[in-house]
């Protein structure tokens, strides 16, 4: 593992940049869904423009995004002297992200019912979870920078 010293610079470049793009998808895909839930008739040509932008953000950027965050997250912690597991951020760090996870996996759900037409859920509540994101990343951004 070794290796994984020489590339620590790129591997952690290359996740934040995953990080980056994936934050931008969970913030905009419950944004969508705001106007798609309060403004969109079903069926309709907007109501198919909507998802056709839900399913590429989702499919082409979040997706990906998203695995490579893990991939070279782990990268990361497979690098000798990186982690210190008797500390307690990484602990924290690793709640955050598996928050992220199921809730990408939740916006993945949610899309996947506009697409058959069967919403749930009104603006307001699309607006109240795009705040979930935003509380994760400040606890994983702090578990990381301020290392308690």
């Amino acid at each position: 593992m070794n290796f994984l010293l020489d590339l620590y610079p790129w591997t952690k470049v290359v996740h934040v940049l995953s990080v980056i793009a994936w934050m931008a998808g969970l913030f905009y895909l419950p944004r969508l869904f705001v106007y798609h839930a309060e403004q969109v008739a079903i069926g309709g040509e907007t109501d198919r423009l909507f998802q056709t932008m839900e399913y590429k953000l989702l499919r082409l950027i979040m997706n990906p995004a998203m695995l490579t965050t893990w991939i070279f997250g782990l990268a990361l912690v497979a690098t000798p002297g990186i982690v210190d597991w008797g500390s307690l951020w990484p602990y924290t760090k690793i709640f955050g992200v598996l928050g992220m996870t199921w809730f990408h996996h939740w916006l993945g759900l949610r899309r996947k019912e506009f697409a058959a037409g069967q919403n749930r859920f009104d603006g307001r509540r699309y607006r109240i979870m795009n705040e979930v994101p935003t509380l994760l990343l400040i606890v994983i951004v702090a578990s990381v920078i301020v290392k308690f």
